[in-house]
């Protein structure tokens, strides 16, 4: 085990080598998946899989933040997910508020600000209570910026967005004229961020599922058959590898 362990990480280091240390991506977001088929393999409830999925976050918000990333968006929760069955569901809350209970200090510690995107009205209170406190335990710190999209969907966000400017240009805040890109940019969850440069999709899974829709117009797209409890830094690394070596024209030659 411990030689497994050893060229597991020499395998890292050869890949992170290999890495423009100029050319990090800023956002990268990932759209956890492969958790309920990660424990069917084995035999286990998918609550099982949900937990082994949290220790692929905790690995990979440790990651992001020693190679640089600035903004990682984290798929937790979609606005479909409540058509789940109603105990996997609370097993989830339940899963969220172990995990920041056991995460949020040594987020803290290092320097890591905590965000939560998507409607949480919805979220039963004392995840609601738990997401509150570490938001604001976190909320001056400057390195990683971590977004945890709860019951988020890219559909209702943009509806959101809409809603909000309509009632600016209703109270005469704005005229007509002013709505453009920015206008809309700045009323998302992710206001005053960039969007993704780079979006993963781990479980072999090619679609965004209603995942930051508007945010994900000029994003690099990541895809990898590994399911998500399953997703180490050398799978993240490989990705951002993959990423540079993509030629991003925006629409120029």
């Amino acid at each position: 085990m411990s030689f497994i362990k050893k060229r597991q990480k020499n395998t890292d280091e050869e890949i992170e080598k290999k890495l423009d240390t100029d050319n990090i991506p800023k956002h990268v977001a990932i759209i956890m998946d492969g958790n309920g088929r990660w424990a069917k393999k084995r035999g286990f409830i998918r609550t099982l899989g949900h937990r082994a999925g949290m220790e692929a976050v905790r690995r990979i918000v440790k990651a992001s933040s020693e190679i640089g990333i600035k903004y990682l968006t984290l798929y937790a929760f979609s606005t479909e997910n409540w058509k789940r069955p109603v105990d996997e569901v609370n097993g989830l809350m339940d899963l969220l508020i172990e995990y920041l209970g056991r995460e949020v200090n040594e987020l803290n510690e290092n320097n890591v600000k905590l965000n939560f995107i998507g409607d949480l009205s919805m979220i039963p209170e004392k995840c609601r209570i738990k997401i509150k406190e570490s938001e604001e335990l976190t909320k001056n710190n400057t390195g990683l910026t971590l977004n945890i999209a709860l019951n988020y969907g890219g559909r209702s966000e943009i509806v959101r967005a809409f809603k909000r400017i309509g009632i600016s240009l209703l109270s005469g805040e704005i005229d007509l004229n002013d709505i453009d890109e920015n206008i809309i940019a700045d009323n998302l969850y992710t206001s005053g961020q960039p969007d993704p440069d780079l979006i993963i999709r781990p479980s072999g899974e090619l679609r965004i599922s209603n995942f930051m829709l508007w945010q994900s117009a000029y994003s690099e797209l990541w895809f990898s058959d590994v399911l998500w409890p399953d997703f180490e830094k050398k799978h993240l690394l490989q990705a951002i590898f993959d990423y540079q070596k993509r030629n991003r024209r925006f629409g120029g030659i």
